[in-house]
């Protein structure tokens, strides 16, 4: 993913063909990160804890089946990927682009839980049965790398705990 141009109505992205496919199949993880892994509060244990837990839930599932819709929508949108003579134009506002990082964002963390959570920096035990899984995070982290540049924030050369 290659940043071209940023606009004040939003940034173009070229992508070439195996990119768009590897775009559109990591997309297709989302929601990978487990409703009952996002807790209200580890320290409240209140008489309504497991009411207010339930409530979260509720409210992250509708905002997951917007977001589902919307991802939907976005490889399903013909106008919005151009095609070009090495692949695709992408055209995103800044809005999208925001909500895009949001998504990937819960499949990169979703894969790293079912990787076991490995360590920073410490490679995972790849599995025929948790490759997919491996594949979702690094092109994750990919396309998140694109997406922030034309944001205007460029990647740190280390992690913030190292």
């Amino acid at each position: 993913m290659k940043l071209l141009r940023v606009g004040q109505d939003g940034s173009v992205f070229q992508l070439g063909h195996g990119e768009q496919q590897l775009l559109f199949e990591t997309l297709k993880h989302y929601p990978l990160v487990p409703a009952a892994h996002h807790r209200l509060s580890q320290a409240d244990q209140g008489p309504h804890a497991e009411e207010n837990q339930r409530l979260l839930e509720a409210s992250l599932a509708e905002v997951r089946q917007a977001n589902r819709r919307q991802v939907l929508a976005l490889l399903n949108e013909p106008q919005r990927w151009r095609a070009t003579k090495s692949g695709f134009e992408l055209e995103l506002t800044p809005l999208q682009i925001e909500w895009l990082l949001q998504v990937l964002n819960d499949v990169r963390v979703g894969s790293w839980l079912a990787l076991g959570e490995p360590a920073s920096g410490a490679a995972p035990a790849v599995t025929e049965q948790n490759a997919k899984y491996f594949f979702a995070l690094e092109s994750c982290g990919l396309f998140q790398s694109g997406l922030l540049t034309a944001l205007g924030i460029s990647e740190s050369p280390h992690w913030a705990g190292d």
